[in-house]
């Protein structure tokens, strides 16, 4: 980034998120600013999906490759609409099955051109940001790429320091480990990471 911005450290208790912080975060995305969250997995970097701003910003925070797509964070299933997805009976199961979770679900665009990976959080504080931004957000782990994704507020700040507008400290994340990423634009499902779901918990729906 060509400057360096104060970050902001915005504790909100996981249990019982106030309802003011998260909105006051949600007004950042809302003015094209990154905000880093916890999930259930871990620590998340968000910007909102329709401004092209704040995601090539998110891309050089992040230092990484344009060409590598992020993944959209929804807090209800109807925003996949907003995307023109094909969406198939046994991605719908999925989603009744472990949304809101630590599932990440890569969809075909109807165009043909690409695909895109959705995810709904388990998280108070994440839905109720994603809720209050009123569109869906794109999310990577809050680090640098290359670098261990973070479970606590202090572990994005080691990275993120002055390169982000909000870093909400809502203590150590639940599971730890990254989101299980299932591809649904085949025929058949594939695994193509294994985190928070195990596969055989996948393949047995």
């Amino acid at each position: 980034m060509d400057r360096e911005v104060k970050t902001k450290i915005l504790v909100i208790n996981s249990e019982t998120p106030e309802s003011h912080k998260i909105g006051e975060a949600a007004d950042i995305l809302k003015n094209g600013g990154l905000v880093a969250f916890p999930t259930e997995t871990v620590y998340g970097l968000a910007a909102l999906h329709d401004n092209d701003a704040a995601i090539n910003k998110l891309y050089e925070v992040k230092n990484r490759p344009m060409d590598k797509p992020f993944t959209v964070h929804i807090s209800r299933e109807e925003m996949i609409d907003m995307f023109d997805c094909e969406v198939s009976v046994l991605a719908r199961k999925l989603m009744k099955r472990f949304w809101p979770g630590p599932l990440t679900i890569i969809l075909k665009k109807k165009n043909g051109e690409g695909t895109l990976g959705f995810r709904m959080p388990d998280n108070k504080i994440a839905f109720g940001l994603i809720k209050k931004a009123g569109v869906p957000v794109v999310a990577p782990s809050a680090n640098i790429s290359g670098n261990k994704p973070p479970t606590s507020a202090a572990e994005v700040l080691r990275d993120l320091d002055g390169k982000v507008d909000i870093v909400i400290d809502g203590g150590k994340t639940a599971i730890g480990i990254e989101s299980t990423v299932v591809d649904m634009t085949g025929r058949r499902p594939k695994v193509l990471r294994e985190g928070a779901i195990p596969k055989a918990e996948i393949e047995r729906i």
